[in-house]
């Protein structure tokens, strides 16, 4: 475990709260933002910062799932699908890390790039959300298709969340809006985080084997982030989400820009 001074110690909980409460008041940012910024500003390693990363999103968002099933909110159908493509391509990135591990600086450059990419484009699904439902030809295909492309989809994002820990928020909600475009968006949100948890807690894990969890750095992020989370999701329906959204979409394009340049 990574040895904090006092002023990251006194940081990271803030850090934390505030990105919980981003998340609570609009249901992306976990990953986007904490990544970025324990790379950028507190100067982790990328990988420990993916690593930890990936189990703080885990521990902060299992909460939602309890949430949304006692609303029933949640279409465990679809989030099997996605599970299908996403668990058994986050084992198997996982495996191909292990093989890239050994190399700490090709690790660290495929992360900050897939990280990087992964930041543009969770920016781009935040800006253009609202014009995918209309834009989707889904409703043509048939039920057959649509599953298939789904566990496609899912595969997808494993991969790209287990290098960056980004994706399964604002890009796998942008899928499921365009897989799915009569769906309430609350079902949409219930499903992308009843997917996201477990994606997230196999891919946490397997980072965990590759020594790239800070535990110490976890516990101090939790501490600030679960209060934060809580505060948010209250105030989520006082504030206007046509300015939440365009706000977090250029901090994510700022810092994107920042990793792949």
């Amino acid at each position: 475990m990574r040895a904090m001074d006092w002023l990251t110690a006194l940081l990271t909980p803030l850090s934390g709260f505030a990105v919980g409460l981003i998340v609570g008041l609009t249901g992306v940012g976990g990953g986007s933002l904490m990544t970025p910024l324990l790379i950028l500003v507190f100067g982790i390693a990328p990988a420990t910062a993916v690593g930890t990363d990936l189990l703080y999103a885990a521990v902060t968002k299992a909460g939602g799932i309890y949430v949304h099933d006692r609303q029933g909110t949640i279409d465990y159908r679809i989030a099997g699908l996605l599970g299908m493509g996403s668990v058994p391509l986050a084992i198997v990135t996982t495996l191909a890390l292990h093989l890239i591990a050994p190399a700490p600086g090709a690790l660290a450059a495929l992360i900050k790039v897939t990280l990087g990419s992964a930041l543009l484009l969770t920016a781009a699904a935040l800006i253009f959300k609202t014009k995918l439902a209309k834009l989707s030809p889904v409703p043509q295909w048939t039920p057959r298709k649509i599953s298939v492309v789904t566990v496609l989809v899912g595969a997808l994002l494993g991969v790209l969340v287990t290098i960056s820990s980004v994706g399964a928020g604002a890009v796998g909600v942008a899928a499921l809006i365009f897989l799915y475009p009569n769906r309430p968006s609350v079902e949409i949100a219930g499903t992308g985080i009843a997917h996201a948890v477990p994606l997230a807690l196999v891919a946490g894990l397997g980072h965990a084997t590759l020594g790239t969890v800070d535990l110490t750095l976890l516990a101090a992020l939790l501490i600030g982030s679960i209060p934060g989370v809580m505060l948010g999701s209250s105030l989520s329906r006082k504030l206007p989400e046509r300015i939440l959204r365009p706000a977090l979409a250029t901090m994510l394009l700022l810092a994107g820009a920042k990793l792949v340049s």
